[in-house]
């Protein structure tokens, strides 16, 4: 079973503590160990002083029988002062006390001696009789000071690491047990915090979903680049890669705004930059955790695939708005017919059906011979259809003419110019009493003129606002059919003119190619 991330940090952080601890335990039983090895030292070495400046100590020492006065008075001072042993030496290393009486009268052997019969005194460590001892070496000299008679070898047998660990116990047990309680609390509440930083999740479902999210990265098309509220960019996928090179990377960053959406909060929909000579459709979002702003990031495609998914839509679109509207008017033509029949007005029903058939071939005839683009052709019948379900009349004028655009212009571009003002001038008809619509289109390689009149009630604001992507008096969603033509001309070199009354608009449309064609 998978421990939970709480748990892991509980037990890991009583786990450390628990080590801290007996660490600390150790550490402190070397220190005690070093100091108390030290004051051990300096007490022995007092002591030994006091024996070898005895009187009685240097009056019998080396002499026989001697140790008959010194052995009490070396064992007295011994309990007195709560060492191990006193030991007094001839300059023979005969004993003349000691802590077991068998050896008084023998030679000493300790190995760290020599010095102390060279009139030296000094502290050192070594194993004697009962043990391991700090052992102090004190030179005794006669009455005159003169000559040295002997030494005095005062030990104290140092404790082990256990008994020194027994000895502090109960601070350690004391200090385990607060250690593990806090180290719990602590561990808890660093636990409690993590998990709501990382929302509630636990390490394996943070590593599921940034598989996940490296997967969708690295599938989708389009360019991704996220920088935090520094600009520091902080993700870039390898759409974005693929699209740039390394240097316009930085580039990126400030044509789609990026900084400016962090500085404002608001997203930037649909921008048209250039990085290099790529043209680019980016979008720009805020980057938001609780309601703050921390960063952004940018998603943008180069333009010339947007287009082209933007041109097979419009072909779907329209072929199938076509259809529908003709599928409608057709409908409305057999009621009527059928209702001639069924009063018996079979006459009017013939002169209905021949009429209709005679004004749509005549208009078809005319496009064909015409426009000799049959997009726009197909265009502007779907839109003499569009027109009669609005209850609009979509005059087509009989000047009109397309030979070839300018050079600047193709089909698809002036489809959109023109299907985006005729949409307009229609809805705007629809609205009036005359409902009305003229549109007329002369086009050579040399120039192109395009002329869309309607009896719509009129623009009652600024005419260049009317371009501005988004912008709509028709609700959300709406906008950009008026940009989409301004953007063509001006690539075109080309412009649109619009004047406006109370009871009616025209839009005047003009690119002139490499020749004026007057």
């Amino acid at each position: 079973m998978k421990l939970k991330l709480a748990t892991k940090i509980e037990v890991l952080a009583l786990i450390i503590v628990a080590f801290s601890v007996l660490f600390s335990g150790f550490f402190l039983a070397y220190k005690v160990a070093g100091e108390l090895k030290k004051e051990l030292g300096k007490r022995a070495l007092a002591i030994g002083r006091t024996v070898a400046e005895n009187s009685t100590v240097k009056k019998y020492l080396g002499k026989p029988e001697g140790f008959k006065k010194i052995e009490p008075i070396a064992e007295r001072i011994r309990q007195v002062t709560n060492v191990d042993y006193i030991v007094v030496l001839d300059m023979k290393k005969i004993r003349y006390s000691s802590p077991l009486p068998e050896k008084v009268g023998t030679k000493f052997f300790g190995g760290d001696e020599e010095l102390a019969f060279a009139d030296n005194e000094y502290i050192s460590e070594a194993k004697g009789i009962k043990g391991v001892a700090v052992r102090a070496f004190v030179p005794v000299k006669n009455e005159d000071f003169t000559d040295q008679i002997g030494v005095v070898v005062v030990g104290i047998l140092l404790p082990t690491w256990w008994e020194l660990l027994k000895s502090v116990r109960g601070g350690i047990y004391l200090a385990t047990i607060w250690g593990l309680l806090i180290g719990l609390i602590g561990a808890s509440l660093l636990a409690k915090k993590i998990k709501n930083e990382i929302l509630g999740l636990e390490p394996e479902e943070i590593a599921s979903l940034m598989e996940q999210r490296n997967a969708l990265l690295n599938t989708i098309n389009e360019g991704i680049i996220a920088i935090d509220r520094l600009g520091t960019i902080t993700l870039i996928n390898p759409a974005a890669q693929k699209i740039l090179v390394e240097k316009n990377i930085t580039e990126i960053i400030s044509e789609s705004r990026l900084l400016e959406v962090i500085k404002t909060g608001k997203p930037i929909y649909n921008r048209e930059i250039f990085v290099e000579e790529k043209q680019l459709i980016s979008t720009s979002l805020p980057l938001k955790v609780k309601g703050e702003v921390i960063g952004a990031f940018t998603v943008f495609r180069e333009k010339s695939e947007v287009q082209k998914l933007a041109e097979e839509l419009t072909g779907v679109k329209k072929f199938v708005e076509a259809l529908r509207v003709q599928n409608h008017e057709n409908l409305n033509r057999l009621h009527s017919i059928a209702g001639l029949i069924q009063l018996g007005r079979v006459e009017e029903a013939l002169d209905l059906i021949f009429c209709l058939t005679d004004a749509q071939q005549a208009l078809t005839t005319f496009l064909t011979k015409n426009i000799k683009d049959p997009a726009l052709a197909g265009l502007i019948l779907g839109k003499v259809a569009r027109a009669s379900e609005l209850k609009v009349e979509l005059k087509v004028s009989r000047r009109s003419f397309v030979e070839a655009y300018p050079v600047k212009l193709d089909s698809t571009k002036i489809i959109e110019i023109a299907g985006n003002i005729l949409e307009n001038s229609l809805e705007a008809a629809a609205l009036s009493d005359g409902k009305k619509v003229f549109f007329k289109i002369q086009a050579t390689q040399n120039h192109l003129k395009l002329l869309v009149l309607d009896t719509g009630p009129g623009l009652m604001i600024e005419h260049e606002k009317i371009f501005e992507p988004g912008f709509s008096t028709k609700g959300e969603n709406r906008g950009y059919g008026l940009y989409i033509v301004k953007k063509h001309l001006y690539e075109a070199g080309g412009k649109v003119r619009i004047r406006s009354t109370a009871k009616r608009t025209a839009f005047l449309v003009e690119v002139r190619g490499e020749k004026n064609d007057d």
